[in-house]
């Protein structure tokens, strides 16, 4: 979800009010998901390196989340989404992290879409984190597997994701989902995420339905 500030700064506005206006191509994706009947999808809202921005920005954001949680989590419910937060809560105030965790609990017997939000996360701090917990539950007395490092992920309850949509013209990762994005295709776009609406969401899905994945096969063999 790349390009609030930047879309509020061409429209002389504060960084902020990007942020809001984003909110909106969240609500439009999701339910955009739904009508499809995509099972998964993960949001980008706050990597490890997004506390480097301004502390006026950054508490905002954190505000601007748990504002979203109280506001959205009857429709959540209502709208049989199943929420989860992927990413360090520890650097947050109790009651934010409160609020996850039961919303998380209210939610966890939804069949619906699967809404995951990455807060405070980081591709490298995940595998680190993976490692770690594997040391604790088997002291490295088993080999450390592809799959068992899976399992220990922060996205273990969903499979590897099938399309990156970046918004917001950069042509990076950004140190997301790094493990995960083994095969996972890849579309970049220069809209600004306040601007992504259902036609950009639906272009991306076009555009992904043209790619052949062969996963190291050739197309012959598919």
């Amino acid at each position: 979800m790349d390009g609030n500030g930047r879309w509020a700064k061409k429209r002389f506005m504060p960084r902020i009010s990007g942020h809001k206006k984003g909110l909106e191509s969240v609500k439009t994706v999701i339910t955009q998901c739904q009508k499809l009947d995509i099972p998964f999808l993960t949001l980008f809202a706050f990597s490890t390196e997004n506390w480097l921005r301004p502390t006026q920005e950054v508490n905002f954001l954190i505000s601007l989340f748990q504002d979203s949680i109280k506001k959205e989590s009857s429709s959540l419910i209502k709208n049989n989404i199943r929420f989860k937060l992927i990413g360090d809560l520890k650097p947050f105030p109790k009651k934010l992290v409160y609020k996850i965790k039961d919303l998380e609990r209210l939610t966890e017997k939804n069949t619906g879409l699967t809404l995951s939000i990455a807060i405070n996360y980081g591709g490298r701090w995940d595998i680190v984190n993976a490692v770690n917990e594997f040391r604790k539950k088997y002291h490295f007395k088993k080999p450390l597997t592809q799959k068992s490092l899976t399992q220990n992920l922060s996205l273990n309850f969903a499979p590897d994701p099938d399309l990156l949509i970046r918004t917001g013209g950069e042509k990076r990762i950004s140190n997301f989902l790094i493990w995960q994005f083994s095969y996972t295709e890849l579309y970049f776009t220069e809209t600004l995420w306040p601007d992504f609406n259902e036609r950009a969401f639906m272009t991306a899905l076009i555009e992904f339905q043209k790619r052949e994945r062969r996963y190291g096969k050739t197309s012959e063999q598919l």
